[in-house]
């Protein structure tokens, strides 16, 4: 069992930065892939960003390429999610995920495990 925790949401201007924190417990995540994922109100959830086990390889969907950036600290069991040049489409909450395999993957199904999800609102 893995229980994942987001952190860091919050209200942030537009143009103006925020990094989300994803705690693990119950297992260590040095052997998981992992991913951020975001649901705006009527939308479904899509993928941001991923990152394997090792942290050397990362991928990010096209609307967040350039702004956002995903990493991880495996000895502090922690994935971070770093955001800048925030826009109102950013609005959403995030979510993180965990793979049952190391790889990075952008595909939701993919992924076991999830956390409660961190509302990120960007005014204009």
């Amino acid at each position: 069992q893995v229980q994942l925790v987001e952190s860091g949401g919050g209200l942030v201007q537009a143009g103006g930065s925020l990094r989300l924190s994803c705690a693990a417990s119950g297992r260590t995540l040095s052997d998981y892939g992992m991913g951020w994922f975001r649901q705006a109100p009527g939308k479904e959830r899509e993928f941001v960003a991923a990152i394997n086990w090792r942290g050397d390889s990362t991928y990010y969907a096209d609307s967040v390429k350039g702004r956002f950036t995903i990493s991880r600290d495996n000895a502090k069991n922690t994935v971070y999610l770093q955001m800048s040049s925030l826009t109102v489409e950013d609005t959403a909450a995030y979510y993180c995920a965990a793979r049952t395999r190391g790889l990075a993957s952008t595909v939701e199904y993919e992924y076991r495990y999830w956390g409660q999800g961190t509302q990120v609102t960007v005014s204009s």
